[in-house]
């Protein structure tokens, strides 16, 4: 054949092949409403725990004048780290997220609950500092700003194992603190230590010797596992040390020590643990569980206040929404801090701070709330995340639509799904969209998808099976993907798609043409739950498609 006939030839082919591709998937808007299972009275002086309710966990918070700040732990969802803040640490408002560009990070080939961990946000001279851990991508790294909302820089590598890094301050030195390796032979699994180093964070290195602080945790006679978290505060002549203890799971503590010297020894509180649930009856109604990964922040006034994580299941040990943030006044006695007295239950209602009160932000993120994004503008609000870092565009916002592009299969590890999603932040909630897509051949799919790892999630929309559109439920446990329930629908006209949630339960509604109908109901989505999925996040809800 001539050349230029073949040129023609395929030119004529690729021409054919874009006139038959499936359009992309458009959703005009999206659509939450949630309330807690728990009925909560607040008095005029409280406010209502948690503070960050949802997928918000290993909260660090700084105090900046009068301004409060908190980053929170996001794994391998893009855009990460999230920024909040607060003027009365009750009300707060996400300004950021302190990994929003590609170049950043790379989480290619990540899991779900894998890339960066506990970070830790500090304030000095002007910048604001966030020490943080790339597990399995990079390690350990420092990122700076100098407004907290962005944008911050990309890492600088430090050069040392272990997680969770926090920065104490000292005059114009800098210490980084974290999670290591014991100086000797593990006795035990999960036995780990707490060291400390000085940081130049002038030229951005590490100097000197690294000096091992805990080893093992409070009393290494007993096995402690998991020493973890630690931040180190000066009060009084004292160097206070808090750390988490005891995995993050329900014999999650939080412990404290002290030394008159910032290098040790360090001498465990007679007392400890200053905060944990494990002791308390599993079986009590409306259970707090969990709780550790404390920091402590002094206000303008002079008290002082813990945030933390902690969980709610609604039965047994089964969250589906992940950890979230609490708050609670913390007391000094025999100088120790205190965040709960032993035995003491976690109050749905604290004592709020003495300072200004602030009007809630225009999302809200604790008590029973709701909203609506109708995707206005050229840009999905900051609350939206995927998974992995995409190495290129595969949505866009325009004309009130949000528009989804060709990504990897949900479940692919090598590379991102076309999917966004918020926060699952009640255990009873209800997620809506209306949506437009005609899949152009069997298996494409578009409609909302409820994922909590690559392998333990859900779609729920329109796809084609045996060459007709029809909406359908699929459910994914350990990777292992099947369909629930089907029914024929036209794809010619919006179709608008509810997922309703209650605990352990969800229920799957459809509207077109021919009017509200339910696909299924009483689905056992304890599938979607931390203790069946494992991990470290929680659910998120959002527009997902698929096309080949």
């Amino acid at each position: 054949m001539h050349l230029r006939t073949l040129a023609l030839a395929l030119a004529g082919i690729a021409a054919g092949s874009a006139a038959f591709a499936t359009e992309p998937a458009r959703f005009s808007r999206f659509t939450y409403e949630g309330r807690s299972q728990e009925r909560v009275t607040v008095g005029p002086n409280q406010h209502r725990n948690p503070i960050l309710s949802g997928y918000y966990p290993d909260p660090s918070i700084t105090r900046v004048g009068d301004d409060y700040y908190l980053v929170l732990s996001s794994f391998a969802h893009f855009p990460g780290l999230p920024i909040f803040r607060s003027k009365d640490l009750v009300n707060w408002t996400q300004i950021g997220n302190a990994i929003d560009r590609p170049e950043q990070l790379d989480f290619t080939g990540m899991r779900t609950s894998q890339a960066v961990f506990a970070p830790d946000i500090s304030y000095h001279n002007g910048t604001f500092y966030i020490v943080n851990t790339c597990v399995e991508c990079g390690g350990n790294f420092v990122i700076t700003a100098k407004d907290p909302a962005g944008p911050w820089s990309k890492p600088i590598w430090l050069p040392f194992e272990g997680i969770d890094p926090s920065i104490y301050w000292e005059g114009d030195r800098a210490y980084i603190v974290n999670n290591r390796a014991p100086n000797e032979e593990p006795r035990y699994n999960g036995h780990r230590a707490i060291w400390i180093q000085e940081y130049d964070w002038r030229n951005g290195k590490m100097v000197g010797e690294s000096t091992q602080l805990v080893n093992g945790g409070v009393d290494i006679s007993k096995k402690p596992v998991w020493i973890e978290g630690p931040h180190i505060f000066r009060k009084d002549g004292w160097y206070y040390m808090t750390a988490a203890e005891g995995g993050t799971s329900v014999n999650h503590s939080q412990v404290v020590l002290r030394s008159k010297n910032l290098r040790g020894p360090f001498v465990p509180y007679a007392g400890n643990p200053i905060l944990t649930q494990r002791d308390l009856d599993p079986a009590r109604p409306n259970p707090i569980t969990s709780a550790g990964h404390a920091k402590l922040v002094q206000t303008q006034n002079g008290e002082w206040f813990a945030t933390f994580l902690a969980v709610r299941p609604y039965e047994g040990d089964f969250y589906n929404i992940g950890r979230e943030t609490f708050l609670l006044p913390v007391t000094w006695k025999d100088g120790w801090p205190i965040i709960l007295p032993k035995g003491q239950t976690i109050p749905f209602a604290s004592t709020k701070p003495k300072l200004p009160a602030q009007a809630p932000g225009p999302v809200p993120t604790s008590g029973d709330f709701g909203y609506v994004d109708e995707f206005d503008g050229n840009k999905l609000a900051m609350q939206w995340v995927g998974v992995r870092t995409p190495k290129q565009p595969f949505y866009r916002v325009e004309g009130g639509e949000l528009v989804l592009e060709r990504g990897t299969p949900m479940g692919d590890l090598s590379g991102v799904p076309a999917f966004v999603g918020r926060r699952q932040q009640h255990h009873v909630a209800t997620a809506s969209t209306t949506m437009r897509f005609t899949p152009g051949a069997d298996g494409e799919r578009a409609g909302l998808a409820a994922m909590q790892s690559d392998e333990n999630y859900l779609f729920f929309g329109l796809t084609q099976l045996q060459g007709k559109p029809v909406v359908a439920l699929y459910t994914s446990d350990k990777g292992q993907e099947r369909l629930v329930a089907s029914a024929p629908v036209s794809a010619k006209d919006p179709l608008t798609l509810t997922i309703r949630a209650d605990g352990g339960k969800m229920a799957f509604d459809y509207e077109a043409a021919g009017g509200k109908k339910t696909l299924a109901s009483d689905l056992d989505a304890r599938f979607l739950s931390t203790k069946v999925a494992t991990g470290f996040v929680g659910t998120l809800i959002g527009p997902y498609a698929w096309t080949k």
